[in-house]
């Protein structure tokens, strides 16, 4: 084998790993950018919910006349799950997001148990208005969040693979976090008697 043949192997070995190294540095840049795009539209759809928040509580509070603790635990929830939402555009931090939204969830789940027991509330019409868009606002928040956790899948499973996984140490390339807003008391019935008596036995 000459040395020109030799040389050109060579050139030819290190323009594949350079192509390879720049392709590889440009899909991890591509990845994390669709994570934070669709962690932004996760936070859209959830300040859309805390922007409905208010009126809900202001049409239950019209229709019927509750124990004041259920309608501030609502809105107390959803001032931190606000702030909480405010921060992650700075420092996205999804299990903090999700332990917010969770606890809003739970009091909005509360404020939904009390309202039924109300036959007054469920004539007014602007109240069923907004728990359909409630409801609608929960279908987009579900999908965005799918879109979310998809997108960390791929970049995640990109870090973790081989050959990618040289270009991302060199990187610092870390894995992005799950969004999960499921509780475990999401599953558990309601105590009516409790939220009706917060402080009875």
């Amino acid at each position: 084998m000459s040395t020109t043949v030799a040389i050109l192997i060579a050139l030819a070995v290190a323009l594949i790993v350079i192509v390879w190294y720049f392709a590889a540095y440009n899909d991890f840049v591509r990845l994390r950018n669709l994570v934070t795009e669709s962690w932004r539209q996760v936070g859209v759809e959830l300040q859309r919910r805390h922007d409905l928040v208010p009126n809900l509580v202001a049409t239950v509070e019209q229709a019927a006349t509750f124990e004041r603790g259920i309608l501030e635990a609502v809105v107390v929830a959803r001032n931190r799950a606000q702030v909480a939402g405010t921060a992650m555009s700075a420092s996205p931090r999804p299990d903090e997001v999700a332990t917010a939204e969770n606890a809003l969830s739970t009091a909005l789940g509360n404020l939904r148990v009390l309202a039924e027991q109300y036959p007054t509330v469920g004539t007014v019409r602007n109240y069923l208005v907004l728990q359909q868009e409630l409801a609608d606002i929960e279908d987009r928040i579900a999908a965005a969040r799918r879109l979310y956790n998809g997108n960390v899948r791929a970049l995640n499973t990109k870090i973790e693979s081989v050959p990618a996984a040289v270009i991302a140490s060199l990187h610092q390339v870390s894995p992005a976090e799950y969004f999960e807003i499921s509780s475990p008391e999401a599953g558990k019935a309601t105590d009516v008697a409790r939220l009706f008596n917060p402080g009875g036995n």
